[in-house]
């Protein structure tokens, strides 16, 4: 499949990592299956849309073998391309999908245009957090991965973000009331969940 220019140039000049300490683009040289465009997810993630679409579980506005999952946040929200038309890929959209919601989002640009439109304030994306913003928007580059450090995300579908609320107080966490959940208490709640089905 072609790519489009804009994400091509995106991921040689910053290689795997995450805007604004929420935002991943997954990246053909990503440290695991889960962040790396040409791994499982966006596989994945289109066969979980299909269904949605054909169970009626969440409306999806566009054909699910339109979307092609290109990047996640951290509430489990999506970002696909929309890919159409196929052989143009220059002149795709992008979506957003709400993690355990109906909700979606579409603007019309370029991945590299979203971004930027983002993280400058311009655009306003209700599934995001009013709070992104709060600090400077900076790129953070994937560290090196290791067995002992990385813990697989679970589902969007089964991780429901009160209850990572509700267990991170109980365990000494601060976490705010709404908006996102720091990605290190989310592996927290990840790794003690692990701990406690092994």
């Amino acid at each position: 499949m072609q790519l489009p220019t804009d994400y091509k140039e995106l991921a040689t000049a910053y290689g795997p990592g995450r805007f604004a300490d929420y935002l991943q683009v997954y990246h053909p040289h990503g440290p695991t299956p889960y962040v790396d465009l040409t791994g499982p997810m966006p596989a994945i993630i289109r066969n979980q849309l299909q269904k949605d679409h054909n169970q009626g579980t969440h409306p999806v506005p566009y054909s699910p073998q339109r979307l092609f999952a290109m990047g996640s946040t951290d509430n489990g929200e999506y970002l696909f391309w929309i890919t159409s038309p196929s052989n143009a890929p220059d002149r795709w959209r992008i979506a957003v999908n709400e993690a355990r919601g109906p909700r979606w989002f579409t603007f019309d640009g370029t991945l590299t245009q979203f971004l930027v439109s983002v993280l400058n304030g311009t655009t306003s994306v209700p599934q995001f957090p009013v709070d992104l913003l709060q600090q400077e928007p900076a790129f953070s580059p994937s560290g090196p991965i290791t067995p002992d450090t990385f813990v697989p995300p679970a589902p969007a579908a089964t991780t429901n973000l009160d209850t990572i609320r509700d267990w991170a107080r109980a365990n000494g966490y601060d976490v705010p009331l709404r908006g996102r959940v720091p990605a290190e208490v989310r592996e927290a709640f990840e790794r003690a969940h692990r701990a406690d089905a092994g």
